[in-house]
């Protein structure tokens, strides 16, 4: 039975008590509860469609497989995108694994914006960049975070409703593994939001990936396209490249399923070394092979998102 119906003066005689308060209830403060819940839901509902009216685009950057390097996809990216003058927004929905601060060197809290009904403002990386992660909210970075299901989903939520985002051209959103609670939280709050599936070419990825592909069929998400990660290896001597993982799965797949291989970014020890650094592998100064590769897929990106106002969905078997 609910509180509220332990609570409620009506609970004796009450059918819905009687169904351990999963009827409807007809009166008394269950009802008045359940009214109020509703109404919240309703206010918070509009807060996130006005929020969202501000975001140009919003790209999910997903995978069926951990990893596969889907952050360092999703930073830089942001970044790349950002370098090319959008105004880009982090939103790290990996409540359980957040890596997404570190990968960009951001430290403390989050700040709250007074002039504008106490929302919480996004940590800036710098004047077009900006990030909001669970990371940022936590007392000891290395407290474990113990939620299921209906946390995580209010959590999301709350991560777009109470943010001052601001208008971008861009919100950039990182998953954890999987297709979970999150995955479909994020898909029915933002039901225009381009999906950018990651994996890496070998097929112990792939199989993962492919269930990834599964569920958004059922979803019937939009489908940006495919990014093949880790996608052989530059060796930083010679310049010689070494097939370290395979290559060409990631684009194998993106045919059979009808989805735009959106291009690959190989191994280069620099990313290990930017994301140490907290700072992305795009915003070095000296040329890698993978900074030019992200610069090209951002590009990339860039210039499907433009394509994809017609978009529903875009994959088929």
């Amino acid at each position: 039975m609910s509180s509220s119906c332990k609570t409620c003066a009506s609970a004796t005689g009450c059918s819905s008590a009687a169904k351990n308060g999963d009827g409807p209830c007809p009166s008394g403060e269950g009802a008045t509860s359940r009214k109020k819940d509703d109404a919240a839901v309703k206010l918070q509902d509009q807060i996130i469609s006005s929020t969202l009216s501000r975001i140009r685009y919003k790209l999910f950057i997903m995978s069926g497989k951990g990893g596969v390097g889907k952050s360092s996809v999703t930073v830089n990216v942001a970044a790349a995108l950002a370098a090319r003058g959008f105004r880009v927004g982090i939103l790290d929905v990996d409540i359980h694994g957040p890596s997404v601060p570190n990968l960009l060197g951001l430290t403390g809290g989050l700040d709250v914006d007074t002039e504008r009904g106490n929302l919480i403002k996004p940590k800036p990386y710098n004047d077009n960049l900006s990030a909001v992660s669970m990371d940022s909210l936590l007392k000891d970075r290395d407290q474990a975070v113990l939620w299921r299901g209906p946390m995580k989903h209010s959590a999301i939520r709350q991560f777009i409703s109470d943010v001052n985002w601001g208008d971008l051209d861009f919100l950039v959103i990182d998953s954890p593994p999987g297709t979970g609670d999150e995955h479909m939280t994020v898909l029915k709050t933002i039901p225009d939001a381009l999906c950018v599936i990651v994996t890496t070419p070998q097929e112990i990825s792939l199989a993962d990936v492919r269930k990834a592909v599964n569920f958004l069929q059922y979803a019937q998400a939009s489908v940006l396209g495919v990014v093949e990660n880790m996608s052989g290896l530059v060796c930083p001597h010679c310049g010689g490249e070494i097939s370290l993982f395979k290559k060409g799965g990631g684009k194998e797949l993106a045919a059979h399923y009808g989805i735009e291989f959106l291009g690959a970014v190989p191994l280069d020890p620099a990313t290990v070394v930017a994301g140490d650094l907290g700072k992305p592998v795009v915003f070095l100064d000296e040329d890698t092979p993978a900074k030019t590769a992200f610069l090209a897929l951002a590009d990339r990106i860039a210039d499907a998102t433009e394509n994809s106002l017609e978009a529903a969905s875009t994959i088929h078997t």
